[in-house]
C-alpha cells in the first residue's frame, strides 16, 4: 500500500508517547480520513478515550517504517545493516573520485562492498565496524589495503585525516544523520563525504533534518535520488539518495 506524500507529511510531525501518536496540527477532512487509514493499515486503533492512536508496540517505530519505505508493509522493518547492491556502490565510488593512495574511511563498514571498491580503485581504506561478523569478513580477505577497527563508530573520535568518506550508515529515528555529521569530522580540509542515506532527509521537518539540510546548503553539497527500491535485493523497500558534501579548504 502505497502512502501519499502529504500524509507521510503529517505523519512526520505527529507526536509519539510509547504506543500514543496524536496528530497534530489542522487537517482537512479528507487528509485525515486519509491519515487514518494509513494509521489503521499500519496497526493504530483510534481510541476516543485516549484521543490518540494506540499500537501494541512503539508508535514511534510503526511510524518511521511508513516514513522512511512510503508504504505499509506487512511485516515489521527494520533499518541496520543492508549490504550496498553493485550499482549503488559503483556510484558512490565514482561520486567519491578516489584517487591511488588517498586514504578513505568507511564508518558502519559491514562486510566491506564499498571498502572492498575502494580498495580496488587504489585507497588506502579503514573501515570501523560494530559486529564482529561482519568484522571477520573483512579481515578474511587479507587484504593489505584495508584495517578494520572493531567499535561502535559513534563512540570513536574521529580527526581530520582522511581524504574521502564513502559509507552507507543504519537509517533508523535519523542515524543516518547523527552517523554522517560525526563521519565528517574525520575529513581533511577539501576532502570529500559520501553517503548513502533515507529519503527521509529530503523533507523531514525534525530539528536533525532541517540543521543537516542548512549545512549541506551551505557547504554547497548535494543530495542525488537513488531509484525507487535501490536496496530491495538487500532486504528494505527504504526510499534513499546520496549526499555529496564537500568540505572546504
Amino acid at each position: 500500500m502505497k502512502v501519499p506524500a502529504n500524509v507521510i507529511a503529517v505523519l512526520d510531525r505527529a507526536e509519539t508517547d510509547g504506543p500514543r501518536l496524536v496528530l497534530t496540527g489542522t487537517l482537512d477532512r479528507k487528509l485525515y480520513l486519509d491519515t487514518a487509514k494509513v494509521l489503521e493499515a499500519a496497526g493504530g486503533k483510534w481510541n476516543r478515550k485516549e484521543r490518540a492512536h494506540l499500537f501494541d508496540g512503539d508508535a514511534a517505530d510503526a511510524i518511521e517504517a511508513v516514513i522512511l519505505t512510503g508504504e505499509i508493509t506487512s511485516a515489521k522493518q527494520q533499518f541496520g545493516y543492508f549490504p550496498t547492491p553493485a550499482p549503488v556502490v559503483a556510484q558512490l565510488i565514482d561520486l567519491a573520485g578516489i584517487q591511488p593512495g588517498m586514504r578513505v574511511l568507511e564508518p558502519s563498514a559491514g562486510r566491506g562492498a564499498i571498502a572492498f571498491a575502494a580498495a580496488r580503485a587504489g585507497a588506502v581504506v579503514d573501515c570501523v565496524e560494530l559486529q564482529e561478523q561482519h568484522a571477520s569478513a573483512l579481515t578474511a580477505e587479507r587484504n593489505r589495503n584495508i584495517t578494520v577497527l572493531v567499535e561502535d563508530f559513534l563512540t570513536t573520535d574521529p580527526r581530520p585525516v582522511y581524504d574521502r568518506v564513502v559509507m552507507n550508515p543504519p537509517f533508523a529515528k535519523g542515524a543516518d544523520v547523527v552517523h554522517v555529521k560525526h563521519a565528517w569530522q574525520a575529513l581533511k580540509p577539501g576532502g570529500r563525504l559520501i553517503a548513502v542515506m533515507s529519503a527521509g532527509v529530503t523533507f523531514r521537518q525534525t530539528a536533525a533534518a532541517v540543521a543537516f539540510r542548512s549545512r549541506l546548503e551551505a557547504l554547497g553539497g548535494q543530495l542525488l535520488p537513488l531509484p525507487e527500491g535501490a536496496f530491495r535485493e538487500s532486504g528494505t523497500g527504504v526510499n534513499t539518495v546520496i549526499a555529496v558534501l564537500p568540505k572546504p579548504m
